[in-house]
């Protein structure tokens, strides 16, 4: 009898997942009915994103899991009737793309191309030499699968790196700090903080006057993790003093981010649309289809989220 699959992260998506996800199934080995539309009682799996179809997973009496199509879970884990294991994706390519966001930026303010590339006026600038990256230390804020990754490719790269995570965890080739203290030590004389955490009550506006005050005046901060991790307004006022040079941002509380909006128009800001790192498609259904031969072989599943901590 095939495991029913129900493909519930909206009728947008169906058209990009629908092949993948066969195709996946497939190489798995598994026989799988999967439609977008199902009788809640038949459901062995329901393949998920925010806004999608389903609004109560109550009448989902027979779901062994929920498979979150994004790395974030926030609009997930307080749905109603959601009992049932929720797994979070962790896509091998959007890793990949976030850590080319994250160095490409990092590189970006650390060799201050900004000042080339608005000012091609015909003045000669040649004392705008930037130091080398051993010199440049750099702070990842949240040491998962993401964050720890572009520690990584930053240290290689020679950049001091150091990380903070709110429980202690030790990723090669980077400083890692843990707890209040550490945050605080994380910060001090950062010239580059970057934000990778997910966001809860605990780590919403995170990022506040106080400890943007920590960081090397001059510093810069690049945000691809979530938009209420920083305190917007202590951010612009930061930017408007010069104790912060610029603010590369991809995420944001209200998104789009709406027209009428100061960062648009502010010289200290960069908006990117949620582009950092998305979900693709053929890796993320290998992901799925890997969690169900999980789910089949009484396997502990992948990327189960902690619902006490909320990711």
């Amino acid at each position: 009898m095939p495991i029913t699959v129900q493909f519930a992260a909206g009728p947008k998506l169906w058209p990009e997942y629908q092949a993948p996800l066969a195709a996946a199934f497939a190489e798995a080995g598994l026989d799988i009915a999967m439609t977008p539309e199902a009788d809640p009682a038949t459901v062995d799996y329901v393949v998920f994103a925010p806004g999608g179809t389903i609004t109560d997973f109550a009448p989902y009496t027979r779901c062994k899991a929920v498979l979150n199509l994004w790395a974030g879970v926030e609009r997930v884990v307080g749905l109603a009737g959601l009992t049932q294991p929720l797994c979070r994706m962790v896509d091998p390519a959007l890793t990949e793309g976030m850590v080319e966001y994250v160095v490409g930026n990092v590189l970006r303010h650390h060799l201050g191309l900004d000042q080339h590339i608005r000012h091609q006026d015909g003045v000669w600038r040649n004392n705008l030499v930037p130091p080398i990256a051993r010199e440049r230390p750099v702070t990842i804020l949240g040491l998962g699968e993401l964050g720890a990754a572009c520690g990584q490719a930053l240290a290689r790269l020679n950049f001091p790196v150091t990380g903070w995570s709110r429980t202690p965890k030790e990723v090669p080739g980077l400083r890692c700090l843990a707890g209040p203290a550490g945050l605080e030590a994380a910060l001090d004389g950062a010239q580059v903080v970057v934000l990778l955490l997910p966001l809860t009550a605990e780590t919403e506006n995170l990022l506040n006057a106080g400890r943007i005050a920590r960081m090397a005046r001059g510093g810069f901060v690049i945000n691809p993790g979530r938009g209420p991790l920083i305190d917007d307004a202590a951010l612009l006022a930061a930017l408007d003093t010069g104790r912060l040079a610029h603010a590369t941002l991809d995420v944001f509380r209200t998104e789009p981010l709406p027209p009428a909006h100061p960062f648009w128009g502010h010289p200290g800001v960069t908006v990117t649309p949620h582009i950092a790192a998305d979900t693709r498609a053929p890796s993320a259904s290998r992901v799925i289809a890997e969690n169900i031969r999980r789910g089949e072989a009484g396997e502990p599943f992948l990327y189960r989220v902690d619902r006490a901590r909320g990711y």
